[in-house]
């Protein structure tokens, strides 16, 4: 591993990281955000998952979190979208497959099976490294959150890994992927035509078949968002947890977009909820 920056910020720190990931065989890179509560001991975790065609830089630079995170002592956590670097043919075609666009899945078909593993990435490797990068982050008590694909992987990860995130929110997530274009694309390219291996990467098709959040999900929905009828569906979400029974809280927010401003607007209202339930 290597410490890239730190830099000083609401008393806290705010690091940079990289590291040779063996789960993708390329270097990641992910940010790191300390509050000053570590200084004395452990700390909470909130593990931020980016969208499509962003890096850890995005919501490190624009999300404004830190001073939220240093006021309730949260570490704030966001890795890399893919991995970086492989040049496979096709990855650097389109910016909703491939480089950026990892969708937080363990691909199967070739050539992306080798690399583009970020489940395993996000929820295995990332928080070792990340521990052993500031041992005082508690990694028994960690939330997930993130924007748009970072949102489909808060959910979908989050519904399957209850035992390891407590809390799930999430910005515009792609509620189902399996009924947008944005999904389709990149779930028949890395998982093949098997639907049945996509719907362990549908939120909605893991509340249908079982999967739950005991504290509850918050969603922000932007109701300006250029996306939303197309490629977001919330109502997808809404619905599926309305017949399941899951505690679902969707805020849809008049006037706002899909953009950072967006982001930064409602990024304090997720980090009290998350905080509470950690």
């Amino acid at each position: 591993m290597e410490l890239n920056s730190e830099t000083r910020s609401f008393g806290g720190r705010q690091q940079v990281w990289t590291h040779q990931s063996k789960e993708t065989g390329t270097e990641m890179t992910f940010s790191l955000y300390l509050p000053p509560a570590a200084e004395d001991g452990p700390v909470p975790v909130v593990l931020y998952l980016s969208g499509l065609t962003c890096t850890h830089a995005n919501v490190t630079d624009k999300g404004g979190f830190q001073r939220v995170c240093a006021e309730l002592g949260l570490a704030f956590l966001a890795p890399d979208t893919s991995p970086r670097g492989l040049d496979l043919p096709g990855e650097h075609d389109s910016y909703d497959f491939g480089s950026g666009a990892g969708f937080y899945v363990d691909a199967t078909q070739e050539p992306w099976a080798k690399h583009y593993r970020m489940e395993s990435y996000v929820t295995g490797e990332l928080l070792k490294v990340a521990g052993e990068a500031a041992p005082c982050l508690d990694l028994e008590d960690i939330a997930i959150t993130g924007h748009s694909m970072g949102g489909h992987g808060a959910l979908t990860l989050g519904l399957k890994r209850p035992d390891l995130f407590k809390a799930i929110s999430a910005f515009a997530p792609i509620s189902s992927p399996i009924h947008c274009p944005w999904g389709q694309k990149a779930l028949g390219g890395y998982l093949g035509d098997d639907l049945t291996a996509w719907r362990r990467y549908d939120a909605c098709a893991l509340i249908e078949d079982g999967a739950r959040c005991e504290a509850g999900i918050l969603v922000d929905q932007g109701l300006s968002d250029q996306f939303l009828s197309e490629q977001l569906k919330p109502e997808l979400l809404e619905e599926a947890c309305r017949k399941a029974g899951q505690p679902l809280t969707l805020h849809r927010q008049d006037g706002y977009d899909h953009s950072y401003f967006f982001i930064a607007t409602f990024m304090e209202d997720h980090l009290r909820w998350l905080g509470e339930r950690l």
